[in-house]
């Protein structure tokens, strides 16, 4: 089973910590919020955060000025999130993934980063997501392909080079091939307009700093790329028209 508890753990540590997994997520945001920031080009747009945790991308979208509403289950990450948003306008609240508290075609855009893999039904997220996106609202996405290379790096490798991994954070089975990934949105009358692969930068001397240490160091950081193979990101538009 996927454990998804340890979050609720963290507290500051979400935004301090080196020696735990939590550090790498926050070098993905680092390089995937200019991606999305850009992507939302244009007025301020009313955004949904899916899983947002301790709002590592919620805030930052907020602070350029987009409003923004976060949702996850777990409360003191929630909490966490509240206090590191410099802005103090960004919407936070407990909901469920699965049964979003919002009419059909709030929003127009919906982010899901990181959580597609930590649900058994990703469907149900991604038609709920369908739901609330207004007609020709985008749909953000992250998560990561299900191939050996992916079970070695993503699972296997962190749990061998990063100190405090814990038990279970990611399960090989919840991971979604690309193809699948797109007959889901395409279930759900989301059309996929963009796919890029993502993967850590292959640095030497950062890597072999992150292998003596097991710790991330501070310029540790991912890269988009052609390459699928591991995890990718992608963008999906609701089509106009239609709920």
């Amino acid at each position: 089973m996927i454990n998804n508890e340890f979050y609720d753990d963290l507290q500051d540590e979400w935004y301090t910590r080196i020696d735990h997994p939590i550090a790498l997520l926050r070098a993905e945001n680092a390089v995937r919020i200019p991606w999305i920031a850009e992507k939302l080009q244009g007025s301020s747009k009313q955004i949904l955060d899916v899983g947002c945790g301790a709002g590592f991308l919620t805030n930052a979208l907020s602070e350029l000025g987009h409003e923004v509403t976060g949702i996850d289950l777990s409360r003191s990450s929630l909490e966490i999130a509240k206090k590191f948003d410099p802005t103090k306008k960004t919407s936070y609240q407990i909901a469920n993934a699965y049964s979003l508290p919002f009419k059909d075609g709030s929003f127009d855009a919906v982010c899901a980063m990181d959580i597609l893999e930590h649900v058994d039904e990703p469907g149900l997220v991604i038609a709920e997501a369908a739901r609330v996106l207004k007609p020709g609202g985008q749909f953000f996405f992250h998560t990561f392909n299900r191939n050996w290379q992916s079970y070695f790096l993503i699972i296997k490798g962190v749990e061998w080079f990063v100190k405090n991994t814990p038990k279970n954070m990611h399960v090989y089975p919840l991971f979604i091939k690309p193809v699948e990934m797109r007959s889901l949105c395409h279930l759900h009358l989301l059309e996929v307009t963009e796919l890029l692969g993502f993967q850590p930068k292959m640095d030497p001397k950062v890597l072999l700093k992150l292998l003596l240490t097991r710790k991330v160091p501070s310029n540790f950081t991912f890269v988009f790329s052609k390459n699928l193979t591991t995890g990718y990101c992608g963008i999906a538009r609701k089509k106009p028209g239609r709920k």
